[in-house]
């Protein structure tokens, strides 16, 4: 799996590279074939009224699909926790829609003895 890492409107500080790309790397515990992680992180303006408001933003590339999640919070780390934890519910739901067809194949390739 390749992590690439992108920060906007931030200084890209090394405790957030690695907290990212650790958080983001544990993706493979819940989808085997994950190809890349596209991570972007940031402000989204330097001026707000409620304060600092950063986001993060990921696409994960599996075979056949684009996955992308975007959350907004007023930390950080708590942005890219939401993130992990919306794309752990995505990626075990989608294994699940993978076994269930794979399952639901193999019974209507099954051959049955015919009695006559």
């Amino acid at each position: 799996m390749i992590i690439k890492l992108k920060c906007t409107n931030i200084e890209a500080t090394d405790p957030i590279k690695i907290y990212a790309e650790e958080k983001l790397g544990e993706l493979d515990k819940f989808f085997d074939n994950i190809q890349f992680v596209d991570i972007d992180i940031g402000m989204t303006t330097h001026h707000h009224k409620k304060g600092k408001v950063y986001y993060a933003e990921c696409n994960v590339s599996v075979p056949g699909k684009l996955l992308r999640v975007v959350k907004e919070s007023d930390d950080l780390y708590k942005a890219i926790d939401k993130v992990k934890d919306h794309f752990k519910d995505l990626l075990e739901q989608m294994q699940g829609k993978m076994k269930r067809k794979d399952k639901e194949f193999l019974r209507d390739t099954k051959s049955y003895p015919v009695e006559e």
